[in-house]
């Protein structure tokens, strides 16, 4: 197969489903978003060898034909997700049915595929909360290096409103080109949560609130000015576009501004070390993830 850039047009959308009414949100936004975009739609179900060798010992004689009828069943389950006007909405898809463990064979496929972006629910048949160890949509989290979307709401429309968190990393850079290119329709709101450092080391030492205070002025005038920087640059329409440099905690930020804000999805670049990634995401990630009531699009 070709090698294609995910950034090239053709670069088709794969979403993995367990079939759970978590995984057919994620068919229903995807397919939006194949529509919207004109982007190839591929829906894909991973079945664990482990399960077929279970049937081999368990009864020998049949498993190969139990094998097949389970793995054909599956097809069919996939085949008809496809053809559903309540889920693809008309959009054409292809059915792929997985062997392997489903974190390394979904992976695998996006990379056969050179995906653009992999959908998934955030809960399946184990939830998403917390991120535990047997899930398979927070295994695809940690060890993707790929952008993931997780859906969260039902999908009525293209996406209104983005708030898009920036560290000005490259990370966070590429989450808000990743933005532009899947909602160029939707509002803006970035935001820019301070980090001050020695700040707790400056209460430590005697140094007065109005000092410390003075400290938080500045760097908000210049992560402002970062953030304006940036808009320039990347020719976000002050129209559209809010920019907010904020002092706190950066996930009860998140939360609250989804909130108010009215936002419908949250935009966020990864942080760390790619093996720290793959052990556990971000704090701040896992909590966006378990918590916010829109969509969450993680940039690679």
């Amino acid at each position: 197969m070709m090698d294609l850039s995910p950034n090239l047009p053709c670069s088709p959308l794969l979403v993995a489903t367990d079939f759970s009414p978590s995984a057919n949100l994620a068919i229903d936004r995807a397919a939006q978003l194949a529509a919207q975009h004109d982007w190839p739609l591929h829906l894909a179900h991973a079945i664990t060898p482990s399960f077929l060798d279970d049937l081999q010992r368990l009864i020998s004689t049949q498993a190969p034909s139990l094998s097949s009828a389970l793995i054909g069943e599956a097809m069919a389950e996939l085949q008809q997700l496809a053809i559903d006007p309540q889920h693809t909405h008309g959009v054409e898809s292809d059915c792929h049915i997985l062997i392997g463990k489903p974190v390394d064979a979904l992976l695998q496929h996006a990379a056969d595929l050179a995906a653009r972006l992999l959908v998934i629910g955030s809960r399946g048949e184990t939830s998403l909360r917390h991120l535990t160890v047997g899930s398979t949509a927070a295994r695809l989290l940690r060890k993707t290096r790929r952008p993931v979307l997780v859906v969260k709401s039902e999908t009525q429309k293209p996406y209104q409103h983005a708030l898009v968190c920036l560290d000005f990393s490259p990370a966070s850079l590429d989450a808000l080109h990743l933005v532009q290119d899947i909602a160029p329709q939707a509002a803006l709101t970035l935001l820019h949560v301070l980090e001050l450092p020695y700040e707790g080391k400056m209460r430590y030492a005697g140094v007065s609130s109005d000092i410390i205070q003075q400290y938080r002025m500045q760097a908000q005038n210049q992560g402002l000015q970062q953030l304006r920087e940036l808009a320039a640059s990347e020719q976000i329409a002050p129209a559209t576009s809010n920019l907010l440099a904020l002092h706190g905690n950066a996930a009860g930020l998140i939360h609250e501004l989804e909130s108010t804000q009215n936002c419908d999805l949250i935009v966020m670049g990864r942080r760390g070390s790619q093996l720290m990634e793959e052990l556990l995401l971000g704090s701040t990630t896992r909590y966006v993830v378990d918590e916010s009531r829109g969509d969450v699009l993680i940039a690679a």
